[in-house]
């Protein structure tokens, strides 16, 4: 072991939030009477104090906030351990899970937060956990025995700029709030940084690189498997895969919890471009921030409708996890007089509005929209060969085969 690097009870023993979390384990009883206790929150946290110390009531009732808003992270979430940082940048189940299946060997997982990572890849393969804060090595030790394999997982605490990855594998969830300060996209912000991440591609036997979506990492890493993955509609991060784990590709979409993936350079394909049919379609987030949207369109046969706009159309209505599909009722002119004509003669009630690149308001301009009956409907503003266009539409899902 690195002499930088302490174990877990060593490095709790001298942690103030580590010792006020230990004690809030000790009473988890509170748990149960917070969810019985009735009242507004003065009279729930005068009940609580009666018994428990000031300090354990307050974090009681930040940690149960917490796992309410963790429950579309995590499917056990009100058994699991956060804090306000480390929820936040989280990597959700079933992210966690995905990546963890490249693993093939004794991997590193450093800057490990709340573990959720750690947790997967313990379920695969034996696992050094390693963050600078002691409160998330403890969160990561416990969390492992609801999200994976305890057994298999090892928690220092330290500096991991400071460990030679010997050849293994690693995984990375550098922090993007250094310092507890705000949030930054640029990987030269984060910590550790862009050049340690750079070198660290060389050292290590392979692994992968956790990034926000919208960081800077477009050419950073030129030897690189970049993956863009998203979940439920929205994408979640951009994962660098490196050494004996990147695939050939250049550039990787995601979507999950299907489970599909496209794969290929944003120069690979060029789609025809053409003007609406009756079907219209926006791709995942994933593919667009892959920059695959004219890979995509080749491979599932749709068009283009402009150079910079990412909404594709077609004649015949196709259904893919990389697409939302929406048929064509009416296009408009971009005016406002149009459409309020158009939608006042509509049955829509319900009304979603969507834009890309054309900026609209769009929780201001439904309310001043009128709508003729009950139905939802979809309002997408899009750009036809260079011309703003208001098309009225409707969502559609996939019809079952006979």
């Amino acid at each position: 072991m690195s002499s930088s690097l302490l174990d877990l009870t060593t490095a709790c023993a001298a942690d103030a939030d580590s010792q006020l979390l230990m004690r809030l384990r000790e009473s988890s009883a509170i748990f149960s009477e917070l969810a019985e206790v009735q009242g507004t929150e003065f009279q729930v946290q005068a009940r609580l104090r009666e018994r428990y110390a000031d300090d354990v009531v307050r974090a009681a009732l930040t940690l149960a906030e917490l796992r309410r808003k963790a429950v579309g992270k995590f499917a056990a979430a009100d058994q699991l351990w956060f804090d306000r940082q480390g929820l936040e940048q989280a990597t959700a189940e079933t992210i966690a899970t995905y990546k963890a299946q490249r693993f093939d060997g004794p991997t590193w997982d450093w800057c490990c937060g709340m573990g959720s990572d750690a947790a997967a890849l313990s379920k695969r393969v034996a696992v050094t956990a390693v963050d600078a804060r002691p409160v998330c090595c403890l969160e990561t030790a416990w969390n492992a025995s609801v999200l994976g394999q305890p057994e298999q997982l090892t928690v220092l605490c330290g500096d991991v700029t400071g460990i030679d990855p010997a050849r293994q594998l690693v995984h990375v969830d550098p922090d993007r709030r250094p310092g507890g300060g705000n949030r930054v996209q640029r990987l030269e912000d984060y910590a550790p940084n862009l050049a340690f991440l750079q070198a660290l591609t060389s050292t290590a036997r392979g692994g992968a690189i956790k990034l926000s979506p919208a960081s800077n990492f477009g050419g950073k890493f030129p030897h690189a498997e970049v993956e863009l993955i998203s979940l439920q509609g929205e994408c979640k991060e951009a994962t660098i895969w490196f050494g004996e784990l990147a695939n050939s590709a250049t550039y990787r979409a995601t979507v999950l919890p299907a489970g599909v993936s496209i794969a290929g350079h944003p120069l690979d394909a060029l789609a025809e471009r053409s003007t609406l049919g009756c079907w219209i379609y926006d791709p995942d987030p994933a593919v667009v921030r892959a920059g695959l949207v004219d890979l995509l369109a080749e491979t599932l046969g749709l068009r283009r409708l402009d150079d910079a706009e990412e909404y594709l159309t077609s004649d015949s209505p196709v259904w893919s996890p990389f697409v939302q599909t929406f048929e064509v009722l009416k296009a408009l002119p971009n005016q406002d007089r149009e459409i309020r004509h158009a939608l006042r003669a509509s049955d829509f009630g319900p009304l979603e509005i969507k834009c890309r690149h054309i900026p609209i308001q769009a929780d201001a301009l439904r309310k001043k929209l009128p709508r003729g009956g009950d139905q939802p409907g979809v309002l997408i503003f899009a750009r036809e060969q260079g011309k703003a266009k208001a098309i009225l539409a409707r969502r559609s899902v996939e019809q079952p085969k006979p």
